[in-house]
């Protein structure tokens, strides 16, 4: 992976798409690799905030804390809240999911992930210790009822990096994922096509948005499974 490359676009513009090629090889994650990594989000849970909006989606959900130069550490479960200034649909509301279940914090290729965004967040800022916030995502799409996965809209996190990983697109068209200016100008538009393509994003300077899915063959089901992470200063 080109660090200079990496860094330097998050310092500039406040984004940077990564391919395939250039996490996998950090990461050390091939096809396979990302197909097995997969397995997780069939254990995902039905999103019960998503359900009266018209969109079925799954997901768990995960709190670390991470320091300089050490692995990310667990912290005690509790319910999701976002910031002020943040996701217009849910701030202020405390939310409930399901913790990630173990097989999913144990496995190696989590580890590598949070460590590499580490080093991307560290060009932001040098907090002692990030709060780091896991959240595995399942848009399911039918041929009656196309699947959200940001069913608030265009919208920030409240945080400081904001990163989407591609991990799986089974029948999935759309899902074109972009990030804007803070006045809603759109600097980067993309489908994340390619299990392991990474969007970065400098949260405090961006927005993002991504459009609905729907199903390549309508008579079969789509679904588009994504994992994104966030890190914030205390």
């Amino acid at each position: 992976m080109d660090h200079t490359r990496t860094l330097d676009a998050l310092a500039g513009p406040g984004y940077c798409l990564l391919p395939p090629d250039e996490v996998g090889g950090r990461l050390g994650a091939d096809r396979h690799r990302w197909a097995e990594f997969d397995r997780h989000w069939d254990h995902l849970v039905t999103d019960p905030y998503t359900e009266p909006a018209g969109t079925h989606r799954l997901r768990r959900y995960g709190h670390f804390g991470m320091r300089p130069g050490r692995p990310a550490e667990p912290r005690p479960h509790g319910d999701f809240l976002q910031p002020e200034d943040s996701n217009p649909l849910y701030v202020g509301k405390g939310r409930a999911f399901a913790p990630l279940t173990g097989e999913f914090t144990a496995d190696p290729l989590l580890a590598g992930l949070l460590d590499l965004l580490a080093e991307a967040a560290a060009v932001l800022a040098e907090p002692p210790e990030w709060t780091v916030k896991v959240h595995p995502f399942r848009v399911t799409a039918t041929g009656g009822r196309g699947g959200e996965p940001t069913p608030e809209g265009v919208h920030r996190d409240g945080v400081t990096l904001v990163s989407s990983l591609l991990v799986s697109r089974v029948n999935a068209e759309g899902g074109e994922s972009t990030v804007y200016t803070p006045s809603g100008d759109p600097l980067l538009s993309t489908v994340l096509s390619e299990p392991g393509t990474l969007l970065l994003g400098d949260d405090r300077r961006t927005l993002h948005g991504v459009t609905a899915v729907t199903p390549g063959d309508p008579d079969h089901p789509a679904h588009r499974d994504v994992l994104v992470i966030t890190f914030a200063t205390p």
